[in-house]
């Protein structure tokens, strides 16, 4: 079959006839003009009122003062933007995306909030607001920066997610929300699958919640969901840090949860670090209390430092989890803390405390703990009503604390980083770990946690059928020799263009965990699809790439060879989005 390319002129074709119709909203727009770019909108509730699926909204950048609300009947609570129009699968779903180089900024400071405390009742006792609610299928949100949301007595996130399914959530910065950063709510049926793509949760704080003082600002959270019921949801390259209460949290989660290349800092303390609060646990990753026995979640290639508690927590969940090349480094309480319980058929604590065994026991590959100090792992408290003693337990196998490697500042390229000195300032504008986000998502490239040539965590862990370099894969969360990034799917949107050294996932199909790693490639190339869409800056669909056979070829050497003008161009291919220099 002929390899075709289809070119039409800008001006001759509408978006709306490739994948749908194109808006945009801008912070001096009208909800009443038509939301073109000469006459945007001026508010998401406007575009979400007329979008379809397949349809796309630009934002452009500026700060949107949330100053009114609507009624989300479904769970009574408010919203300074209520998402509720669906797309219809996943290469068919409505995008709302940052205008390419600028940044919306939604702030909550003056959003008037719920003014109920301990009781849920009708509009004008309302308990909980949110700046953004979605209550959708198929949406992709990217790169928006949502801050300031205020509270009174109940915790408000910034970015709530209910009863939705397969929504992305990418490169959105939710910080000093009175409430958790990101809160997922699947508790409605068929929920979940959803993908929270290198986003950034921090300086989230509740200082007068009724429950106490910090006790509810998590970075990001997943709940809710039934057993058996929905799809996996994915935080992969998500950072959190200095949120009041815990950096991860899955509690009352009973359907796996993926979580890959994230990072947990500080988080337990308040006002850039400066304050802690009495009611947060400060865990940095913690999973539980599934106590229906479907919260088997992954954890792998994570980094955990510097929290109040420990680094990664089972908290007495009764479902095992599975832990893979994880680092913990410096955290306050234990490195890794792997307490669990039982429950009965109802949900009900049968003992305080007691190891879990046999295919429900959590697995622990490939960790650093650094310092070894660990609970509830290799020898376990064991409580019921009628025993009280120490039992043998699950130690997990090519784990430092098995190895008895107590590493060193030598086994590492640096120690040293601004989330481990520098307090009373946002991380978020210093360069380090937690720093400005490389332009494709990714974060920073520092050696901080990183192996050096040399040390003794290289070759020491267990073949998982993942991709590694030498005898044997490496200890933690970095394999040395191997280029790693947080961006380790392909579904993502670069913010700053095609880049020669952009890098993409290469599944290994003998992997038990599921796990995606990732490796250099010169050019990203054409994942297998028919044909891709092409769009200028300003969202006008220009034709089409008849792709067959190509897909071995990159998108720029394809349109380098066939496009005679040079410039930047917008390719999608299902909820990718591509932006691809041609010079």
């Amino acid at each position: 079959m002929d390899k075709k390319f289809l070119f039409v002129p800008a001006l001759a074709f509408c978006a709306a006839q490739a994948l749908g119709s194109v808006y945009y909203v801008a912070v001096d727009g009208n909800d009443n003009a038509a939301g073109s770019k000469e006459k945007p909108f001026a508010s998401l509730n406007k575009a979400n009122a007329v979008v379809k699926a397949g349809d796309t909204v630009w934002v452009r950048g500026g700060v949107y003062d949330l100053n009114d609300t609507v009624y989300v009947k479904r769970y009574q609570m408010t919203a300074g933007i209520h998402l509720n129009t669906s797309g219809e699968s996943d290469d068919k779903r409505i995008y709302y995306f940052a205008y390419p180089g600028e940044r919306p900024i939604f702030d909550g400071a003056n959003l008037p909030i719920g003014q109920a405390c301990r009781h849920k009742g009708t509009i004008d006792s309302v308990m909980t607001t949110s700046p953004i609610v979605v209550e959708a299928k198929y949406l992709h949100l990217k790169g928006f920066e949502v801050r300031n949301t205020p509270m009174k007595c109940n915790s408000n996130s910034g970015i709530f997610l209910y009863a939705s399914k397969h929504i992305i959530l990418e490169e959105i910065d939710s910080h000093h929300n009175a409430g958790p950063g990101f809160f997922i709510n699947d508790g409605a049926s068929n929920g979940g699958g959803h993908l929270v793509l290198n986003c950034d949760a921090h300086d989230n704080y509740d200082p007068t919640g009724w429950q106490g003082d910090g006790e509810n600002a998590d970075g990001f959270g997943a709940h809710y969901q039934a057993p058996g019921d929905g799809d996996t949801t994915k935080f992969i390259g998500c950072r959190s840090w200095w949120n009041s209460d815990d950096g991860f949290d899955f509690i009352n989660q009973e359907f796996p949860v993926v979580l890959e290349n994230c990072y947990a800092m500080g988080n337990g303390y308040a006002n850039f670090g400066l304050h802690n609060p009495p009611n947060g646990n400060g865990h940095g990753i913690k999973m539980g209390q599934s106590t229906l026995g479907g919260g088997h979640h992954i954890i792998k290639y994570c980094v955990a430092w510097k929290n109040k508690a420990s680094g990664f927590y089972a908290n007495y969940t009764g479902a095992g989890c599975t832990w893979i090349n994880n680092t913990s480094y410096m955290n306050e309480d234990r490195s890794f803390n792997m307490a669990s319980t039982s429950y009965d058929a109802e949900g009900n604590r049968t003992a305080p405390v007691v190891p879990l065994t046999g295919d429900n026991a959590h697995v622990l590959k490939n960790n650093i703990a650094f310092p070894n100090k660990n609970s509830q792992i290799g020898e376990c408290w064991y409580k019921t009503d009628t025993e009280d003693k120490y039992v043998p337990c699950t130690a997990g196998e090519n784990n430092t604390w098995n190895l008895k490697l107590d590493l060193t500042e030598d086994d590492f390229m640096s120690l040293d980083d601004p989330s481990l000195t520098v307090t009373g300032e946002d991380l978020s504008k210093i360069p380090g770990i937690l720093g400005p986000r490389n332009a494709d998502g990714s974060i920073p490239d520092v050696g901080f946690l990183k192996l050096k040539d040399g040390s003794r965590a290289i070759d020491k862990g267990e073949d998982v059928g993942l991709p590694f370099v030498g005898a044997a894969p490496d200890l933690g969360a970095y394999e040395f020799g191997i280029i790693k990034s947080s961006s380790s799917v392909a579904s993502s949107s670069s913010a700053d263009g095609y880049s020669s050294s952009v890098v993409e996932p290469v599944s290994s199909s003998s992997s038990e965990y599921g796990t995606t790693a990732i490796v250099a490639k010169p050019e990203l190339s054409l994942p297998a699809a028919n044909s891709a869409a092409i769009f200028d800056l300003q969202g006008r669909y220009l034709g089409t790439l008849q792709l067959d056979q190509q897909h071995d070829k990159s998108i720029a050497s394809i349109l380098r060879a066939k496009i005679k003008n040079p410039g930047i161009y917008l390719i999608r291919q299902g909820n990718r989005l591509q932006k691809v220099y041609v010079k």
